[in-house]
């Protein structure tokens, strides 16, 4: 079954919805930033989602729910927000709605509906007003309201693993909550290191055997979590078994006998590696995939252990100083505590959030008394964490897929000013001159999304910016309500043909505009552009533009001194320059050759294989049962794995069935660094 689940869900999303593959959370922090993914919020994507999700869950791969639930919630704000002019003419304000649902997702996942809204202002959104936290707060607790009135679990919990300690804590306990901090630090920095690894490899290899490799994952799954005790039940529900107390609660499996202390030990500690080793090579693959619960397990399991570890030292030396806080015939230590502060340790690592992952957590237990461990052991997380390197896994991937994205955790010096990453080589529209014929040439080049407007090439007095969009739209207005020359004259100003003035702000709607009554040889196009672009004088600092892009969110940002142009600057300027200064190219181009040699290796080691599982099954068919010869599989230059890898996987063009569709502040040609394919 598990088999046939993980066959249907990659097989819907594949066919029906690529978009629906992963957890979203990377993209839709671009998105919310003002990068445009047409189609990825959209009805289809929603719908397969959906669908693919439990498919996905019930096929045993260590992949969560809580990730993609951000997603299909935004998705859902973005499909009905569409239906209202409001939202539909107004990007600012449709972020908005994206950053309340994406808060809603979050507090449905955990039924944590203060904590999805911190959620959402720490990790989601790079703007976050006052008004937003409103609309985020109020989007959320309805969610959540529903979700009680619903009572999926007919249990009064919100979440399976929802538990309740009346027990306090102990001092001499921090050192063991240091521990778990630790732990939760190095978990995560070793996830996201091994995990873009095993991407890269994936971008790589396999990106046409996607439905065959999430079919195996999960029959592999299957056998080596079986024997495991803790492995072969579902992640929350195992979670919830190791969050319990002992006394007056159900053991499974002997789980509090002192009898069974070491084989449990052992037991956890396997199914914390094997957890963390599938993981690793699940997260990515070509269904919906979450990592906040498989980490959170993770974590659950290492607690545990630590706590029966501790248990056991306390029984075995009562009377020791260490344990003199200890009341006599009280229990004094409860390892579900150990395993509910290691899961808390194990999301804010592989994320690298703090205040929201201590309000979740609170918000599961109800339990005052933890919250200044759940804050020791989060702080020491953070710290280890940022000692490896910045940003959680949703960073890595924006980073991995070369997404223009800034990070506004992130904090530059580069004491230069916008000037030197600034485009001097512009593509200008005069204000007037140009005729018909020469927009539309300039309109079959894809390498340009947007054009200043300048009163003259020689003097570049700015005038305006039209987008691409805007003028594409613009020319086929005009040529469907009219007969137009491929010679007629173009204006861009109002002041150029005599016409009345009629400046249109951005978040002004344009009137309905028909060109019926002008003349076949002249067009005016004043109306589509937006006559007051974000200027910056030519020595402002680049740190400032870089809080522009992370404020504002404007597309393009026009550099003009005293009136005249001198050039643009695009996010993606920004970041080529940031990457040209922080890395180091020698030892970067010789990792990279060494992952290169390791990938190829194995995946000669997997060719061989699949040759031979192939071989056997030819014979044992009689020769009626052919599988792909190991021979031809994924060689280089066959028809099956073209010369060119990024085909397909988002390699350097772009093109492909996976690559993504972006508009914005891209351009079809990048020179230096590459940002599309790491």
């Amino acid at each position: 079954m598990a088999t046939i689940f993980a066959l249907t869900s990659a097989s819907l999303v594949r066919s029906f919805a690529p978009y629906a593959a992963g957890s979203g959370i990377s993209e839709i922090k671009c998105i919310i930033a003002g990068f445009v993914m047409k189609g990825f919020l959209g009805f289809w994507t929603l719908i397969i989602k959906s669908v693919a999700l439990p498919l996905a869950i019930a096929s045993g791969l260590s992949v969560g729910k809580e990730g993609p639930s951000v997603h299909y919630a935004v998705c859902t704000g973005n499909v009905i927000s569409r239906l209202f002019e409001k939202y539909k003419r107004n990007a600012s304000k449709t972020r908005e709605i994206l950053s309340a649902c994406a808060a809603a997702g979050v507090a449905v996942a955990f039924g944590s509906p203060i904590g999805g809204v911190l959620f959402s202002l720490e990790e989601m959104s790079s703007y976050f007003p006052l008004k937003t936290m409103w609309r985020s707060y109020f989007c959320a607790l309805v969610a959540t309201a529903v979700l009680a009135a619903m009572n999926p679990f007919r249990t009064g919990q919100l979440v399976m693993f929802q538990v309740h300690y009346d027990r306090t804590w102990h001092f001499f306990e921090v050192t063991f909550y240091i521990i778990l901090g630790i732990f939760g630090g190095l978990y995560g920095a070793f996830v996201i290191k091994w995990n873009l690894r095993a991407q890269a490899f994936r971008k790589k290899y396999l990106t046409k055997y996607a439905i065959l490799e999430a079919t195996l994952l999960a029959t592999g799954t299957a056998l080596i979590c079986y024997p495991n005790m803790f492995l072969r039940i579902d992640m929350t529900e195992s979670m919830e078994i190791l969050f319990l107390e002992c006394e007056g609660a159900e053991d499974y499996n002997g789980l509090c006998d002192k009898e069974n202390r070491w084989k449990m030990i052992i037991s956890l500690t396997f199914a914390t590696i094997i957890r963390i080793f599938l993981v690793i090579i699940s997260y990515g693959c070509k269904v919906p995939a979450g990592i906040f619960v498989p980490s959170m397990a993770i974590g659950a399991s290492f607690g545990r252990t630590i706590g029966i570890v501790v248990q056991a030292i306390h029984e075995a030396y009562p009377k020791a100083v260490f344990f003199a806080s200890c009341e006599p015939d009280v229990p004094c230590i409860t390892p579900g505590t150990y395993a509910f502060l290691g899961a808390a340790a194990a999301l804010s690592g592989i994320m690298h959030i703090t205040v929201s992952v201590v309000v979740i957590m609170f918000e599961l237990t109800g339990a005052t008394t933890y919250i200044l461990p759940t804050m020791i052991v989060v702080g020491v997380t953070k710290a280890v964490s940022e000692f490896f390197q910045k940003g959680g896994i949703a960073d890595r991937m924006i980073w991995f897929n070369g997404f223009p994205f800034l990070d506004n955790k992130e904090e530059h010096t580069f004491g230069v000013p916008v000037s030197q990453v600034m485009t001097s080589d512009v593509v200008l529209l005069p204000a007037t001159g140009l005729s018909m014929k020469h927009l539309d040439q300039l309109l079959l080049e894809d390498r340009y999304q947007g054009f200043p407007i300048v009163e003259d090439r020689v003097s570049k007095i700015l005038v305006g910016y039209i987008g691409r969009t805007e003028l594409r739209y613009a020319i086929d207005r005009v040529k469907r309500d009219r007969s137009i020359s491929s010679n007629a004259k173009c204006y861009f100003s109002t002041a150029h043909n005599g016409s009345t003035p009629n400046p249109l702000t951005p978040n002004t709607p344009a009137p309905n505009t028909t060109f019926e009554g002008m003349a076949s040889s002249s067009v005016d196009f004043s109306r589509f552009i937006d006559a007051t672009p974000v200027t910056v004088h030519p020595r402002l600092p680049l740190e400032t533009v870089m809080e522009l892009f992370q404020k504002i969110g404007p597309r393009v940002i026009l550099i003009e001194h005293h009136g005249k142009l001198e050039g643009l600057v695009t996010v993606k300027d920004v970041l080529k320059y940031q990457f040209k200064i922080e890395a180091n190219e020698g030892f970067r181009e010789e990792r990279d050759r060494a992952l290169s040699h390791s990938e190829e290796k194995l995946w000669g080691v997997i060719r061989n294989v699949a040759g031979w599982v192939g071989g056997k099954v030819h014979t044992a068919s009689g020769g009626r049962i052919r599988l792909v010869g190991g021979d031809s599989i994924g060689r280089r230059g066959s028809p099956r794995f073209p010369q060119e890898h990024g085909t397909g996987g988002g390699g350097r063009n772009g093109h492909g069935p996976d690559s993504h569709i972006m508009d914005g502040t891209e351009q079809g040609h990048d020179d230096g660094v590459e940002l599309e394919d790491r």
